[in-house]
């Protein structure tokens, strides 16, 4: 399961209304059966979030369908394989505006409507990558996940005093559709063994910990919380890489 389903889910679950953005509807039909089915309240919302006309439409049909807007999760991500020197540049441009440009244009609508009905709490997903290089070569990833650190941390400042709440979360190695996406049959579960290995907790990461972790963070509980990066990665942050060699053969 991805992220944006489960924390959709969660969200649901803890008595949130959720609109349920993607270019494609029908991907999103199996969450919103999910959570109808649970008795929680969904409806999907047709957007790329890499253009600014369906970032503001897609802010206007929240406070439309639901009387307001509280909390917006950013979490849009694609990856792209390879170096700085043979990084394409029009594949380098697509990544910064999927993963970058998103977060800021849908903040650019949101902040407004929440700053004027008291408050809110925005959610930017980021990535270990941001802080560590990694052993695979994702530089154009790596660097969008490292401008959402900085994106998230001038946001908090910037809107304070609005009342609006501007967090990060920063993934671990979890197993999702899109690490498994780029997994051959073949050394599947080696690479698998290998990314759970090389944290202290030793124990993979899934879609649910990171929902957890931003319902925590979107919630009253966490009211005093602001220009945070939460690291959700089984200790992989708190490591240097020679300590875990033992556990990586």
């Amino acid at each position: 399961m991805g992220t944006g389903k489960a924390t959709s889910i969660v969200f649901a679950r803890e008595g949130a209304k959720v609109l349920l953005v993607d270019r494609d509807p029908a991907a999103a039909q199996e969450t919103l059966e999910v959570i109808e089915g649970a008795r929680g309240v969904a409806s999907i919302f047709e957007a790329d979030v890499s253009k600014i006309g369906d970032c503001e439409a897609l802010v206007e049909a929240a406070v439309e369908r639901y009387g307001g807007l509280d909390i917006l999760f950013n979490n849009v991500a694609i990856i792209s394989l390879g170096s700085v020197v043979d990084a394409d540049e029009e594949e380098w441009d697509r990544i910064m505006q999927v993963n970058v440009k998103s977060m800021m244009l849908t903040s650019k609508f949101a902040v407004p409507r929440m700053a004027g009905a008291g408050g809110g709490s925005i959610i930017n997903v980021s990535s270990v990558e941001a802080f560590r290089g990694g052993a695979n070569q994702l530089i154009a990833y790596s660097v969008s996940k490292g401008a959402i650190v900085t994106l998230t941390t001038s946001m908090a400042v910037q809107h304070g005093r609005e009342n609006v709440r501007v967090n990060g979360i920063v993934p671990g190695y979890l197993y999702t559709p899109l690490i498994s996406g780029f997994l051959s049959d073949e050394d599947r579960e080696e690479i698998r063994d290998r990314r759970r290995n090389s944290a202290p907790l030793g124990v993979e990461g899934n879609a649910w910990d990171i929902a957890w972790a931003a319902a925590f963070l979107a919630s009253d509980e966490a009211r005093w919380i602001t220009g945070v990066m939460l690291p959700v990665d089984a200790g992989l942050l708190a490591t240097m890489p020679p300590a875990m060699l033992q556990y990586l053969k």
